[in-house]
């Protein structure tokens, strides 16, 4: 009997979870919606006030806002608005002095009263520095004495208890990045913006560029039309590509002589005939401000592992698929 109830708790117990689950994120996307549809004037005045400073966004908070503060500061730290988190606790002990007067401070109160804020409240007044508040009291100390107060709107927390901050911390997080992508939009931040902020790890490596990547100089294998094919298998052979790149008397490309070329044209009189005679016309070439990623699927798509890239239809660099596997493209 107590194996059979046992079991019979561990096949319903799994459902009781999920449930469990479901209803807190439902409580959360509820919040988010009343969220999205609570943005009106204040929201705007947030993002012109942010986007008229010439310092940095300062996030601050105390307990879950302070870890949810972080988040928004790194955020705004990477869509190109400098941006750092100050504790509230150590800003009342010499950290005030890391907020300047071309600053906005951004302070995050769920309730609008918390105690630790006050030296930074009262700081921002006395040194005229633009205070955005995020809360849920319109009528809290934090509001009141914010510039431009953006109020949270009432939903229950997910905690079933209604004590743990869940559905207040997410909106928090969601307003937060609201601003930052507001602001991002209204400054015309670019994917080449992004990428100079993230210049590791797999957004990195999607940003990079073809000019991040390509050789240049006098690794570039190239000769001219009227040049030989002995001369061209000693250029070939001196680089490292597998392919030769034939440029016309106004250095435009034109051609390019691949290992398949030379198969194709195998003979006893290969060595004696011109480059022109067997290159193949109009080569596949790539712009050096495209994206890595989208070489990659040129070279993939044609079945080829060397592209020229060329401006203004001059060869000015060569990019290799094995550069594309080194930087982690794939």
């Amino acid at each position: 009997m107590v194996a059979s109830a046992i079991q019979t708790q561990a096949t319903r117990l799994p459902s009781q979870l999920i449930n469990a689950g479901r209803k807190a994120l439902q409580a959360e996307i509820q919040g988010l919606e009343l969220l999205s549809q609570a943005l009106g004037v204040d929201f705007e005045s947030a993002v012109t006030t942010l986007e008229a400073i010439s310092g940095r966004v300062i996030v601050t908070g105390m307990g879950k806002s302070g870890h949810v503060g972080r988040k928004i500061a790194a955020t705004f730290a990477s869509t190109g608005t400098p941006s750092f988190f100050v504790h509230p606790g150590e800003a009342s002990h010499g950290d005030l002095g890391m907020i300047g007067k071309d600053d906005a401070v951004v302070a995050l109160s769920n309730s609008g009263e918390t105690s630790e804020l006050s030296d930074i409240v009262a700081y921002t007044r006395r040194m005229a520095i633009p205070l955005i508040a995020i809360t849920g009291r319109p009528g809290s100390t934090l509001a009141r004495n914010s510039d431009v107060a953006l109020i949270l709107p009432l939903a229950p927390e997910a905690c079933p208890l209604g004590l743990a901050p869940t559905t207040s911390t997410t909106m928090t997080l969601a307003l937060g990045d609201a601003l930052a992508v507001a602001l991002l939009e209204q400054r015309g931040f670019t994917a080449a913006d992004f990428r100079l902020f993230h210049p590791g790890g797999k957004l990195g490596q999607r940003l990079l560029k073809v000019v991040d990547l390509m050789h240049v100089g006098e690794e570039i294998p190239l000769c001219s039309v009227g040049t030989s094919m002995s001369e061209v298998l000693m250029i070939m052979t001196g680089r490292r590509f597998g392919c030769v790149g034939v440029q016309n008397q106004a250095g435009k490309l034109v051609g390019i002589v691949t290992d398949g070329d030379l198969r194709r044209h195998m003979g006893g009189n290969l060595l004696d005939q011109l480059v022109e005679d067997v290159m193949t016309q109009a080569p596949v070439s790539v712009l050096p401000g495209a994206l890595a990623a989208s070489a990659l699927e040129v070279m993939n798509s044609r079945g080829i592992t060397t592209l020229f890239v060329v401006d203004d239809d001059s060869p000015v660099g060569v990019l290799h698929v094995h550069d594309l596997l080194r930087a982690g493209i794939a």
